[in-house]
């Protein structure tokens, strides 16, 4: 079996993951792996998280939260960028324990291409100039935010 993704040192930050081959536009990749938490249990052992900058949780539904921290897989060193080549969804098995998170391409790859998702981060806190900061982005795209962090909806 051909390798289609590699784990190495990114410019964007920390490790990223590499296509080891041209991958075509539509491709199901990886399962965002790891152990499934509620949202109290994360919030206990985490917190919200906001004044780190990294995290390795990605929210499943309203029950789960997947915890690449442990057991986790190469997934978890896929980084964000304003003008991603990737997309992650939500595969919905039962509305609960069994739903999975995918990541795929939004468009053809070519090998030694890093793989990006957007990550939609969005907090309950303010986004001040300080959060701004600590969830800075470093994608180098165009039209780069300058921030992982989505701006609140519905709020005027």
């Amino acid at each position: 079996m051909i390798r289609r993704l590699i784990v190495r040192r990114s410019p964007i930050h920390g490790n990223g993951v590499y296509a080891a081959v041209d991958i075509p536009a539509r491709t199901a990749l990886i399962q965002y792996k790891g152990r499934l938490l509620t949202h109290a249990q994360a919030d206990r052992l985490y917190g919200d998280g906001a004044d780190t900058g990294h995290t390795f949780l990605f929210t499943l539904n309203d029950k789960y939260i997947v915890d690449a921290n442990v057991g986790g897989n190469s997934a978890r060193w896929i980084n964000h960028s304003c003008s991603p080549n990737c997309e992650a969804w939500i595969e919905e098995v039962d509305g609960g324990l069994h739903d999975k998170v995918m990541i795929g391409t939004k468009r053809a790859i070519k090998a030694g291409e890093e793989l990006t998702y957007d990550y939609g981060i969005t907090l309950d806190v303010p986004h001040t100039a300080k959060m701004k900061r600590i969830w800075a982005c470093h994608c180098g795209a165009k039209r780069c935010t300058g921030t992982m962090l989505k701006p609140k909806r519905g709020r005027k």
